[in-house]
């Protein structure tokens, strides 16, 4: 009896005088559960908002709590800006916020996928979409930065405390290896590509829901009309737009509830979507895109993607993708600085045509590039040419630039002056830049030492830049930069986690757009 009196009192004495010791019971069980995050001090503050003391029951609570979090505080983080936007002072600080005003909403769609039970979503999917939300937060931020007005609304956006939230969720899915599929493909195509698409990638003449023609004799002169006929559609259903030849000078928005469209011509000689918009212009970078793409499942196939602003005016997008499982085939991409925006997402280029200068293959998607012909041109006086500018800023993204049996060669414009510009692969955009070359013709116009630094030693050694059995004039590897990050790959092992089949999950999806495609090696 005196025994069981003690313990009562003790009990008491515990709960009523030593609450501090309770507390630290329970201060200690979410410490436990948050030192795991790379933000360990944003995990207790949202832990302890939502009166989870005593932590969590397992791995995945843990890991649905802040993908929950990341959703709300998304929405928080899009009403906020959309407040900010009467503060803006002038055309520049409107431009950047607007940038803004679409990623947020991208943002806070793209996070409540994962959590969507009825997408029976994979965690390589979950790691995906948490990329390209914190990829989307690091572009609104640059937005303000590019056009000179930093001291104003940028100070306001809750960027750092959402960039946080995500960063942690990215560390606890976990999913930056893409699931293992089968090997399966059909006629050269990754098994993510519908049967119906396939078809539609490999007919001579698909059949069209709508026909463009410039001259009148289709049943819109422009893309612009017809993408309007297929946003009143119902459902999702592909939604096939055929392009007659024709210079037509549109700049195009493809948003997100724009999904499944395919756009294509019969040889992209003759059907050009051509804009001039630019940083110089008073664009940002994200805005300044000819067509901008990030409704999910675009394919273009025989399409010229151009933007005619030239090298003086710096920034200046000839397409930008942010659309998941997008598919271009026999595309091609003019421009000259920062042509093709991969900007995130699962992306895939097919015998393609990359013209530019500087970091003209650019962007944080997954993408993989096969058989593709990349030219670098004249850039401007004293530039250097750069191939890529890969942008992973977080470890735990599963994003970066793969080129595969591809050609790096030099545009007629630079061939009578090669001897006076130097050619790079690509340089470190971010901290955790990702890049690598393989079985690709490298020829003479590529600098030896291979790859650029971006600013001094910022990120050499957090970098994966990597070649694996390049060929041509400049493949040899004996002079190439020596930074703790760049690999010369002789493993086949180390070099087939860059393949179609596991990098972008191709087997999954490809198939279904009918592209061609070698999910291996």
């Amino acid at each position: 009896m005196a025994t069981n009196l003690c313990l009562i009192m003790f009990l008491l004495s515990l709960f009523s005088l030593s609450s501090p010791a309770l507390s630290s019971i329970f201060s200690n069980a979410i410490d436990s559960w948050c030192n795991k995050t790379p933000h360990p001090a944003t995990c207790k503050h949202y832990a302890r908002s939502h009166n989870l003391q005593n932590g969590f029951k397992s791995d995945s609570q843990f890991k649905k709590f802040f993908l929950r979090v990341a959703a709300d505080q998304s929405l928080k983080a899009e009403s906020q800006n959309k407040w900010l936007g009467r503060r803006s002072r002038n055309r520049h600080e409107r431009t950047a916020w607007n940038d803004c005003l679409k990623l947020y909403q991208d943002t806070f769609i793209t996070l409540n996928q994962t959590l969507d039970p009825t997408l029976k979503s994979t965690d390589y999917d979950v790691q995906t979409w948490l990329s390209t939300a914190l990829t989307n937060i690091d572009t609104c931020r640059t937005g303000f930065v590019e056009v000179g007005v930093k001291n104003n609304i940028l100070p306001l956006l809750p960027n750092k405390n959402l960039s946080d939230v995500i960063s942690n969720a990215l560390a606890l899915n976990n999913g930056s290896t893409a699931p293992a599929v089968s090997n399966s493909y059909k006629e050269g195509f990754p098994n993510w590509l519908s049967a119906g698409d396939r078809k539609l990638l490999q007919s001579s003449s698909p059949t069209p829901d709508v026909v463009v023609a410039k001259d009148g004799s289709g049943d819109y002169k422009t893309i612009k009309e017809a993408l309007a006929v297929a946003s009143k559609r119902s459902g999702t259903k592909r939604f096939v737009v055929y392009v007659k030849p024709g210079i037509y000078e549109e700049n195009l928005d493809i948003g997100k509830s724009l999904k499944n469209i395919m756009m294509y011509s019969d040889s992209m000689r003759f059907a050009v979507i051509t804009g001039s918009r630019s940083v110089v212009g008073g664009s940002t970078t994200f805005n300044s895109a000819t067509v901008a793409v990030t409704g999910d499942g675009f394919i273009a196939r025989g399409i010229t993607f151009r933007n005619t602003a030239g090298p003086q005016n710096h920034q200046a997008v000839a397409l930008r993708s942010g659309a998941d499982l997008s598919v271009f085939f026999r595309c091609g991409f003019e421009g000259y600085q920062d042509t093709l925006y991969v900007h995130s997402q699962r992306q895939f280029y097919k015998e393609c045509y990359i013209y530019g200068t500087v970091d003209f293959i650019f962007g944080n998607a997954a993408v993989v590039f096969q058989n593709c012909m990349i030219y670098a041109r004249r850039p401007m006086d004293n530039q250097k040419n750069t191939v890529t500018a890969q942008g992973r800023s977080d470890p735990n993204q599963n994003t970066g630039i793969i080129i595969h049996n591809s050609r790096v060669m030099a545009a007629p414009d630079l061939v009578p002056v090669l001897s006076s510009f130097q050619t790079f692969l690509g340089r470190p955009w971010k901290e955790y830049s990702v890049t690598v070359f393989m079985k690709t013709y490298l020829d003479t116009l590529v600098d030896p030492a291979g790859w650029l630094e971006w600013n001094g030693d910022f990120a050499l050694n957090t970098l994966y830049y990597g070649e694996y059995r390049n060929l041509g004039p400049r493949a040899s590897t004996s002079n190439r930069v020596n930074w703790r990050g760049y690999h010369v790959i002789t493993s086949e092992t180390e070099a087939s986690k860059f393949t179609v089949e596991n990098f972008i999950a191709g087997n999954s999806w490809l198939p279904a757009t009918g592209i061609p495609f070698y999910p291996n090696l």
